[in-house]
């Protein structure tokens, strides 16, 4: 699979994209991510990528020629045009059911906003949908962009031991991850659950579920709720 990111900020971007697991799977070629820089793409001697808004207002506002360019630039590269999202607060919220389904692709591109947002009209030519992180507000789309490359090459073949790594946890099953312990049994008085220590797989796995359930419950009865009914 090939990510590739339009950013202001590649270097920014770079810096996390080379560290841990996603920084094992590009070095072993499981999986591609490229930062294009959009100022590369201006046509003004100042590669000013940014202008104030029509009917005024607070901020600045990408300006669509930059962003347009830089995309097209990438086709051409490609031979293929990729999927591209943009990272917007008033996009679908990022659930772990849309990473599996964006893991299937073979290619996507993620745009970056930065200051107030982006000329409507280059989302309207060439975005083929928005995301969100959450109903809040960061300062530019690369942290976001992050989360997105980060949430989906976890779940590309190969890039984690097995599927145990990302089929156990939190929202995988649309309930929240059973709770870990490890070395040593008791620390500061708090005792590992029995159970885990029974060595009886059978007993453990119905544990794990029992906590799963119940942290749903008692944490987000939102996801709960949805489990009940997808389950009646």
């Amino acid at each position: 699979m090939r990510i590739d990111i339009l950013t202001l900020f590649p270097d920014m971007c770079m810096t996390y994209l080379e560290e841990s697991v996603i920084g094992r799977a590009r070095s072993s070629g499981k999986i591609e991510i490229v930062c294009h820089q959009i100022r590369d793409y201006t046509q003004n001697k100042q590669k000013q990528v940014d202008d104030a808004p029509y009917g005024g207002g607070h901020g600045m506002i990408l300006t669509a020629q930059p962003i347009y360019d830089c995309f097209m630039d990438l086709c051409d590269q490609l031979g293929v045009r990729p999927h591209l999202i943009y990272m917007s607060a008033q996009g679908q919220v990022l659930t772990q059911q849309k990473l599996t389904g964006l893991s299937g692709m073979s290619h996507i591109a993620i745009l970056c906003g930065h200051y107030e947002g982006v000329d409507e009209r280059v989302i309207e030519e060439i975005v083929d949908e928005e995301i969100s992180v959450g109903d809040f507000v960061v300062s530019g789309g690369e942290l976001p962009a992050l989360l997105l490359a980060d949430g989906i090459t976890r779940l590309c073949e190969g890039v984690l031991s097995e599927p145990l790594g990302y089929e156990q946890e939190s929202h995988y099953y649309g309930l929240l991850e059973h709770p870990h312990y490890t070395r040593p049994e008791n620390w500061r008085g708090r005792q590992v659950p029995e159970v885990l220590l029974s060595g009886h797989h059978a007993r453990i796995e119905q544990w794990r579920r029992e906590q799963s359930e119940q942290r749903t419950r008692l944490r987000r009865m939102d996801l709960w709720e949805k489990h009940q009914n997808q389950h009646c």
